[in-house]
Order: C-alpha cells, then structure tokens, then sequence
C-alpha cells in the first residue's frame, strides 16, 4: 500500500487529474446505478416509467433550452479565447440562464399546451427547467476545472452530490403520496442547492453575463450542430416516451430497468476510448492505418466479451435490481446489450469524421438512426408490443454504425489512397459471432444448467486467451502513459 501511495504521489499532476476526472465519471453514474435497486422497489412499474418517460423528455428539451453550449463550443472557446477566459465563461452562463429564461416564459404562457404534449404536472416541468439550467451551469464549471486540472474540488462536490441525490430522493418519496414527483424534486433541490453557486462565482469571476462577441460565437457554432445533438437525444429516448404513449407507463418502466441494467457497460466503454481515442487520432495524423486493427479487432472482442456476460446474467441481474414485476426485462437486455457494442464500435469509424472534419456527415448518420428509430418503434410497438423496442434500437445502432463505417471508408479512399483502416471480414466474423452468441445465450435462459454452462465456455475460452488480453492490455496501458507523457510536454 505503501509503494502504490508513493507512486501516485510521485505522478504528473495531468495523470492524477485525469485518474480523478475518470473516478468522477465512475462516481456519478455508479452511485445511480446502485441505487436502482432501491427506487424499483418504492416506485411501482407505472411510477418508474412515469420517472424513465420524464428523464426522456429531460434529454430532449434540454437540446433546445440549453442549445448543448456547454459542449464542444465551450471546450473549443476555453483554448481559443484563453486570454478572455474568465469573460467567455460568464457571457455563456449568461447566455445559458436567459435562453432558460426565455423558455419558462414560453412555456407558462402556453402551460397547458405542454403540459398535455409531454404528460408532465406543472411542478414536474418547472423541475425541469430548473435542472436543465442547474446541469449546465455544473457543466460550465467542471469543464474550467478539468481545463485547470483543479481535481480536488470537482471530485468533492461529485461524491457529495452522487450520495445526496439518492439519501434526498429516498426520503422524499417515502414522505411522499406522488412519489414521481418527489424522485424529481430530489433531484432538482440537490442540484440548484450544490451547484447555483457556481453560477455566481463565476459572473462574479468574468464580470460579463452579455458580450456579443461570445454570445455571436457561441450561437454560430452550435445551431448547426442541435439536428446532431438532438438526434442522439431522440436516438436514446424517443422508445420509451413512445413505448408509455402506446401501451402503458408499467412497460416504460419495465424497458427503461432493461434499457439502464444493459447500459452498464458504457462506462467501460467510455473509460477504454479515453485511452484509445488519442492514439487513433495520432495514427490518422500518421498515416499509420496498418497499426490502427492490432488495438481494434482485441478490443471489440474484449467489449463482446463482456456484454455477452451481461447478457447471460440478465435473470440474476433483474432479480438483484427489481422486484418480480420487473422480471420481463430479461428479455429486452439482450437486444439493447448487444447495441452497446455497436456503440462501442462506432467510436472507432466516426474519429475518422471528426479528425478531417466532416460535421454533415456525422449529421446524416445520426439523424438517419433517429428518423428510422421513430419509424420502426411506431409500427413494431404496435403490432408486437414494447418487446420490440429492444430490437429496433440494436437495428437502428446497427445502421448507424454502419453508416459511419461506409464514411469512414469514403474517407480513406479519397485520403489514403483506397488503403483502408479494417478488413470488412474479420469486422463482420466479430460481429456475428458475438450476436450469435448473444441470441444463444438468451434461448438458454429457460434452463440454469445449459445458461450456466454456456457462461462457463465463454469463461474457459477467455482464459484460454488470457496472453492476447493481458497483452492487448498492457498496449492500452502504455498508450495512456504515451497520452500523458504528451501532454507533460
């Protein structure tokens, strides 16, 4: 223990904080994920799609009240206005809190028109709007401190805020005859108490709530981008708001269980292309393409791996995380689990897009997936029921991956001479083999000897395997310290 302390102590400061800034991540999304346990057993199926349906339109109308400022245009404007930094932090906050503004009064005008379009009470839809403003102000604030590389401070208000959200939630609802209502109002007081503050600090800090020239800046850059981040709100939300719409909240509840469990892989996801994002970026600028499918084709079977685990163990899992009423789910994680791969996989198509900057074409794939989901969900929900759903989002992130795969290989004809990345085949062989796999595992799970024996196989092969892991491991390992020793300089 001694040696690890020592060690850490004896790390660059950007490796410390991008350890921190990881555990962050980890933090917010794990205690959430904890916790389910807890509300699917004080909040009935109907009640907890109610909650999932709220969530999905929170994603929604964020894009719009919000415009998404505190994301790329923010990161961008931090190292392009450096020496303005403080004043381009405050214009934004400024622009963010009058857009919120602005919104709350359209929509109290017109109340009872949004409130029949989104099913929402008016407390529920002003707890929205509090937390859309109260989001992006954290946003803005955790962005200057990964900028900063000031870790201490983020790490402490992100352990406080994971823990009092569900302590606040838990009472509220027990104290409570509307307890969907009481869920989003613990999440909205524990926001606005934590993170309003920030708010002032940093106009305080910039002196400047409106300057044109950042508030021109900001608008410029990211109107043209709301179809893409809409899209990808629509893309990961439009199933249940369309699933309790047709059938019923209890259903919603049910996918949104099966749609969180099979999610819990993205965080491993999102860890493993920290480290791989900026070793692909350095092969592009390179020209080295050939290095690219060594790190590629371990790390797909890896994430296939995984969630092929995921989705052997999805009765185990439900009964851990629900009530029998819940039980269902099972068979709506193997669908959604196996698009987490394509996910995971798009990453390595799209970086080829964003490198030469190819922003309509990350559009058209994105809003294509979002278009065809609607699509599929209206008339398979309805003629096979909220099952369906699972299967259209694994088809529609199929398609998007897809999509950017065939943009990729346009890319690299027209900027590597035809010379392509991966070979389609063994991308292909991956695949199949990994939805076989999952289709296998999930027939099995009428019988506990034949799912458990299958498990075992998936084990024994991995072990079998171990020197390729450790040594596909050991590169990534050595790619972070790479990434590091980059930045160090």
């Amino acid at each position: 223990m001694a040696l690890l302390i020592n060690k850490y102590k004896n790390l660059p400061v950007q490796m410390k904080a991008s350890l921190w800034f990881l555990m962050c991540a980890f933090l917010q999304k794990g205690v959430s994920f904890i916790t389910t346990p807890i509300f699917t057993r004080l909040l009935t199926t109907s009640e907890y799609g109610q909650y999932s349906v709220f969530n999905s339109w929170y994603s929604i109308v964020t894009v719009f009240v919000s415009l998404n400022l505190y994301f790329g245009v923010y990161a961008q404007g931090l190292v392009k206005f450096e020496n303005e930094k403080k004043e381009f932090i405050s214009s934004l906050q400024g622009l963010t809190f009058t857009l919120v503004l602005a919104w709350t009064a359209v929509y109290l005008i017109f109340r009872n028109f949004w409130n029949l379009l989104f099913s929402l009470s008016t407390v529920q839809m002003l707890a929205m709007l509090v937390m859309i403003w109260t989001t992006a102000v954290f946003n803005f604030w955790s962005m200057e401190q990964r900028v900063d590389l000031k870790y201490r401070a983020l790490v402490i208000v992100t352990l406080l805020v994971s823990l009092a959200k569900p302590v606040m939630g838990i009472f509220l609802v027990l104290h409570s005859e509307d307890k969907v209502t009481a869920r989003i109002l613990g999440l909205m007081l524990v926001e606005l108490v934590a993170y309003s503050g920030m708010f002032f600090v940093q106009m305080i800090h910039g002196k400047k709530f409106f300057y044109g020239k950042f508030w021109r800046y900001a608008l410029a850059f990211n109107l043209p981008l709301i179809p893409h981040y809409l899209s990808s709100s629509i893309l990961n939300s439009a199933d249940r708001i369309m699933i309790r719409d047709m059938i019923d909240s209890g259903s919603a509840g049910i996918y949104n269980l099966a749609y969180n469990v099979s999610q819990i892989m993205t965080m491993f996801n999102a860890a493993l292309m920290q480290t791989i994002e900026p070793w692909l970026y350095k092969k592009i600028k390179a020209k080295r393409l050939e290095d690219i499918a060594g790190i590629a084709y371990p790390a797909f079977i890896i994430i296939a791996a995984v969630n092929l685990i995921l989705i052997v163990l999805a009765p185990e899992i439900v009964a851990v995380f629900a009530p029998e009423e819940y039980y269902d789910a099972i068979w709506i994680i193997p669908p959604v689990t196996m698009s987490v791969y394509f996910t995971f996989s798009y990453n390595f198509f799209a970086v080829f897009e964003f490198y030469y900057e190819r922003t309509k074409l990350i559009a058209v794939a994105t809003v294509s997936g979002a278009a065809l989901n609607i699509v599929l969900n209206y008339f398979c929900i309805k003629r096979w029921g909220y099952f369906a759903a699972g299967y259209t989002t694994l088809i529609c992130y199929i398609v998007y991956a897809l999509a950017h795969y065939c943009f990729m290989c346009k890319i690299c004809n027209e900027k590597f001479d035809g010379k392509q990345a991966y070979s389609t085949k063994t991308l292909l062989l991956i695949t199949v083999v990994f939805i076989t796999m999952g289709v296998v595992a999930m027939s099995s799970y009428q019988n506990i000897f034949i799912r458990y024996s299958f498990t075992a196989v998936v084990l024994i092969i991995m072990l079998i395997k171990r020197k390729q892991i450790i040594s596909v491991m050991s590169q990534l390992i050595r790619m972070r310290k790479s990434n590091k020793n980059v930045k160090n300089k």
